[in-house]
């Protein structure tokens, strides 16, 4: 699974040819959340609340490369890396 950014501890990820709706995964020591791209809702899993907020700032900065990242890797397509958070 393509490492697309890491910040503060949080790692995230992405699968290639993943199941829908569009996500990524975001792993924070033995904890791990999937999170939907456009609505920022935990489908699956659990953060600690700072570090769910972390991932909610930073997925809010990267929408869009998120969203083309999810693209690419449905093809798949090699997936670029995401700048951490700000």
């Amino acid at each position: 699974m393509p490492e697309l950014s890491r910040f503060y501890g949080i790692i995230i990820k992405m699968y290639f040819n993943d199941h829908p709706p569009p996500h990524f995964h975001a792993e924070y020591g033995e904890h791990e959340a999937l999170i939907e791209i456009d609505s920022g809702s935990v489908l699956q899993g659990f953060l600690p609340k700072t570090a769910l907020s972390l991932v909610e700032n930073w997925r809010e900065q990267h929408l869009k490369e998120l969203q083309q990242a999810w693209l690419s890797a449905r093809k798949p397509e090699p997936l670029k890396n995401i700048a951490p958070l700000n």
